[in-house]
């Protein structure tokens, strides 16, 4: 499962203590955004390794996945390996851990509405609107206000917009 994949890679870490270390950020930060770099279609991975590391990824606590596809770079092992996954598998992978990734970044989003966040928001004006991020990481939207361009202001977090944005009300009117 992972566990092989961690190796092939040459990790250095085996999914138990991996599946610790997220234990322990939540413990210490339990606001703390969890986001995990995932390679799919690494040489040799296999329909039951692709499982395994799907629900590894979904028993421990993590909040988003930068999810990419493996592709052989000329002058490296993996270009000389025989035992490639063909590129349509690949893409399959990506797209699955991407959705997985978009799950678990809206239940985390969920998890804070109802709460107040320190948002810091940036200049840019977007259909009257303008976006910030709290400081664990979730992207807001708000009516732009000039007077909160890159200061850091308490928002009320509200609900979730189409966009997957976090609809924030200020706190200090």
């Amino acid at each position: 499962g992972s566990d092989v994949i961690l190796q092939r890679m040459r990790g250095r870490y085996d999914n138990a203590l991996y599946a610790e270390r997220g234990e322990g950020l939540r413990d210490a930060m339990p606001p703390a955004c969890i986001g995990v770099d995932v390679i799919t279609g690494t040489p040799g991975e296999t329909d039951d390794e692709f499982t395994k590391t799907h629900e590894f990824l979904r028993s421990i606590p993590v909040d988003y996945l930068h999810v990419f596809t493996y592709s052989e770079r000329a002058n490296t092992t993996a270009v000389r390996m025989d035992d490639s996954v063909p590129m349509d598998v690949r893409r399959e992978r990506t797209k699955q851990l991407r959705f997985l990734s978009s799950k678990l970044q809206r239940a985390f989003y969920e998890s804070h509405l109802g709460t107040t966040r320190p948002v810091l928001f940036e200049a840019e004006e977007h259909e009257g609107c303008m976006l910030g991020f709290t400081d664990n990481y979730l992207r807001v939207s708000m009516s732009f206000d000039p007077d909160m361009i890159n200061t850091i202001v308490p928002i009320g977090l509200e609900k979730i917009d189409g966009d997957g944005h976090v609809l924030g009300s200020s706190r200090t009117t």
